[in-house]
């Protein structure tokens, strides 16, 4: 009997698990694209050690979008791998090789984000969860020159 609910519980845990194959995965480039997406799984590939120094918002009507922004002390920005969540209405992003160099942002009148929290992993990655008010649509890229990753909200 012990045995046949072990199975049971084996063969049903990927049930719960993210699956890499049914979700978009793209890199991200250093040029707006204006390419907005639902969900999916993005990255970018760097060796760089970065600190984050700051995290921004601002958008218009006339723009159509909210823009935030995160700057970083490095002229590019670290490797990253983020994930946006239709169904938790939030986008999650890990910086490898990085620290916050900045308190919790305080958002200012925003239509789009509900909340963003750091979480320090290990002392070498650091996670960034963005909360959403309602559905939404992301374009992801970078900047360099200094560093900056800059993710549009419609």
């Amino acid at each position: 009997m012990m045995r046949l609910i072990f199975i049971t519980v084996l063969l049903s845990l990927p049930v719960f698990a993210q699956s890499l194959m049914e979700e978009r995965i793209w890199k991200i480039a250093p040029r707006k694209k204006s390419i907005f997406l639902d969900s999916g799984i993005f990255h970018h590939n760097s060796q760089l050690r970065s600190g984050i120094t700051a995290v921004r918002t601002s958008g218009t009507a006339v723009q159509g979008y909210e823009r935030l922004v995160v700057d970083f002390d490095s002229t590019s920005i670290p490797k990253i791998y983020g994930h946006i969540s239709v169904k938790d209405q939030k986008i999650s992003v890990d910086f490898f090789n990085s620290s916050v160099n900045t308190g919790q942002p305080q958002l200012k009148n925003s239509k789009n984000i509900k909340s963003i929290d750091f979480i320090n992993v290990d002392g070498k990655s650091v996670t960034m969860d963005i909360s959403m008010n309602s559905k939404a649509s992301f374009d992801v890229f970078y900047l360099e020159n200094p560093g900056r990753l800059v993710i549009d909200i419609r």
